[in-house]
């Protein structure tokens, strides 16, 4: 999406959770990118973060050694927050937070970068691909492209439309709405036999930071909205010529009941490319 008209406010949601950034949550993020990155895989390099929201994965590459961040986000609200937290969090690094929509990146004005990290945001634009394609122009000869994008399920239709009438609504209505959600879910653990509680309260900690309340609230926002299976992701990869690093994806079709979930792709740009 090119600019704000019928974006859902992510930033403001980034905004809030910030406020819950602390030692453990940013482990967790390094943590995170660790496990798509490799171990010492950022060291030295240059770290392109497209659609930063808190600049809490900005901080984890700094924290795993990036010599040179810079984090671009639609969203002023996130681009503030972006700041926010790096200023207090690495006072002492080279980083640049811009407010700078993906259709606007140009490696000539920003140089090209040994990382680019798009997670979670690309689905968000209304033109997924384009919006892959110049992200992936931003990726330096022999440099890797990290894109987190929401896994095709039989109920994206429906959650498309959920999305739509979720961010033209009020406040209270999405209250009510994000109620639905959790006691709907709170209801399947207990069907289940599974712990909700312990699941709402270690929510994040596997690999990205985020708190359920959150990120509830950004999955049933999240408009516009789109996704892809793995193989019309790897077709996609091989029209941009990336080779294939390692992915953590679902090659089933899943329903999607309670969303869908990100596929992740880790892809390195060919040399001569």
């Amino acid at each position: 999406m090119k600019d704000l008209a019928s974006h859902f406010e992510f930033g403001r949601n980034w905004l809030e959770y910030a406020e819950l950034i602390n030692a453990d949550r940013i482990e967790q993020a390094v943590r995170g990118l660790e496990r798509l990155t490799g171990h010492e895989a950022i060291t030295g390099q240059s770290f392109l973060d497209i659609g930063c929201g808190s600049g809490l994965h900005s901080l984890a590459a700094l924290r795993l050694g990036a010599a040179r961040v810079v984090a671009v986000d639609l969203d002023p609200h996130s681009v503030a927050t972006a700041k926010q937290v790096l200023s207090q969090n690495a006072p002492d690094n080279q980083w640049d937070v811009r407010e700078l929509s993906v259709f606007d990146l140009d490696p000539t004005q920003l140089g090209e970068f040994d990382v680019v990290y798009a997670w979670g945001s690309l689905h968000h634009t209304g033109a997924l691909h384009e919006a892959w394609t110049r992200a992936s122009k931003m990726v330096a000869p022999g440099g890797i492209l990290i894109v987190a994008v929401y896994r095709k399920t039989r109920l994206c239709g429906l959650w498309k439309i959920e999305k739509w009438i979720y961010t033209k609504s009020p406040a209270w209505v999405q209250y009510c709405l994000r109620a639905v959600f959790v006691n709907a879910m709170r209801l399947a653990f207990f069907l289940t036999g599974r712990d909700f509680r312990k699941y709402r309260n270690s929510y994040g900690q596997s690999f990205r930071g985020m708190n359920y309340e959150h990120d509830v609230h950004d999955w049933m926002g999240g408009y516009p909205y789109e996704s892809i299976s793995p193989s019309e992701a790897d077709r996609f990869r091989e029209s941009l010529n990336f080779a294939h690093v390692r992915s953590f994806v679902e090659s089933r079709t899943r329903v999607g009941i309670f969303g869908s979930g990100n596929d992740e792709y880790v892809w390195q740009r060919r040399t001569g490319f």
